[in-house]
């Protein structure tokens, strides 16, 4: 018996650090700079306070994953997404007083039921809500239910997409790097000709810009509000264009420029005229070339295609188009919702066509796949081992 109890608290401590594993994973989703350091402080404050309590839980990771006051939105808005439930402690009432203990579940680990007005039970808890969400990460966009979409998509806002980092050719004053003559000439004939400390100047870092096309035809119709809600917190997080491509190509960044995700699904539905029609893949990735790619949008920029590769068009032209997109973009990235499928194979013949022009090949059918999308886009260590070479431009 007491073997079995050990057990069993130990398998419920593993599910725990798991649970809490997982959202600090959707924090860094969100843009938050969660280091392993930061992760190794949050889940030994947890540990020392009760990691089954949301409201200890909400403190120890506010605590030790924050960095400033502009990760503070983030992070509630997260930990409501993640936690969640009718009767949560929310942001107002967190800043002005301590809100009341609520548990992370309605069931305890040892199986025995948790009456109001009891005291708090000395076993660890089951997450069960915060293990729901884990388990959402990993779900088919297409399998899910109402509920588990509205989750989804209380997740999917709290998203963040920034794209990689490139050197500029313009400079700025620093302590490190090579030495500007012109301030230092200026600074030897301010002092008369005397000796004067060396002026330095290093090159600005400035993000890539990020291109998302997204498919909104028919096949992809299971999954295009998530990938559309994705790419809504993609254009909050700046230097992110959309377009969506099915039989005609519309330019969306305007409309999903909108704060509030429905509202600016709302107005994408208005103005995308081709919602659920058939692919037009190859003369879609020529017009935005033409359009607006080769005159500077794709130079240099990031260029994710969100697509299953079906293609009612001449596969040769998607071919060749592709190979005009990867000579003009810094990195082809394709997600394709079907990859993730048991036996699957790129023997779509539009997929098959533009594969050899794509840089790195990855899911889109999950929340967990939409993450390693956004570690490839802004080229963490995390998604490298997807990607198949990326090209300087």
């Amino acid at each position: 018996m007491r073997a079995g109890a050990g057990a069993g608290a130990e398998n419920g401590g593993l599910r725990a650090d798991a649970v809490l594993l997982g959202f600090v994973r959707a924090l860094r989703a969100a843009g938050l700079d969660a280091s392993a350091e930061r992760l190794y402080a949050f889940l030994r404050a947890v540990d020392v306070l009760r990691p089954g309590v949301r409201t200890d839980v909400y403190w120890a990771g506010r605590a030790t994953l924050c960095g400033g006051h502009d990760d503070l939105e983030r992070y509630e808005r997260v930990f409501a997404a993640y936690f969640g439930a009718p009767g949560e402690p929310s942001a107002r009432a967190v800043r002005t007083a301590s809100p009341p203990r609520l548990r992370l579940v309605a069931r305890e680990a040892s199986g025995t039921p948790h009456r109001p007005g009891e005291g708090e039970p000395s076993g660890p808890p089951t997450a069960t809500l915060a293990s729901a969400a884990e388990v959402l990460r990993h779900r088919d966009v297409a399998e899910l239910d109402a509920a588990e979409r509205a989750q989804l998509r209380r997740l999917l806002a709290a998203f963040a997409l920034h794209g990689q980092t490139r050197r500029s050719a313009r400079r700025r004053p620093a302590r490190r790097g090579d030495v500007d003559p012109r301030r230092t000439v200026r600074e030897l004939l301010r002092r008369g000709g005397e000796p004067a400390q060396l002026r330095r100047h290093a090159r600005v870092e400035r993000p890539r810009r990020v291109v998302l096309l997204v498919d909104v035809s028919g096949s992809m119709a299971p999954y295009a509000d998530a990938l559309l809600r994705f790419a809504h917190a993609a254009v909050r997080g700046g230097r992110t264009e959309v377009f969506t491509i099915g039989t005609r190509l519309t330019r969306a960044t305007r409309e999903l420029s909108h704060r509030d995700p429905d509202l600016a699904m709302t107005a994408l539905a208005a103005a995308v005229p081709d919602w659920r029609g058939g692919t037009r893949l190859g003369e879609l990735v020529r017009e935005f070339l033409n359009r607006w790619g080769q005159r500077g949008m794709a130079r240099g920029a990031v260029v994710v295609l969100l697509s299953d590769g079906w293609e009612r068009g001449d596969p040769e032209l998607l071919g060749a188009q592709m190979r005009r997109l990867h000579a003009l973009a810094h990195q082809v990235v394709w997600a394709n919702p079907r990859k993730a499928r048991p036996g699957y194979a790129p023997l779509a013949a539009g997929m098959a066509a533009a594969l050899p022009s794509v840089d790195a090949f990855v899911e889109g059918h999950s929340l967990a796949a939409l993450e390693r999308l956004a570690a490839v886009v802004r080229g963490a260590a995390d998604g490298a081992a997807i990607v198949k070479g990326a090209r300087r431009a």
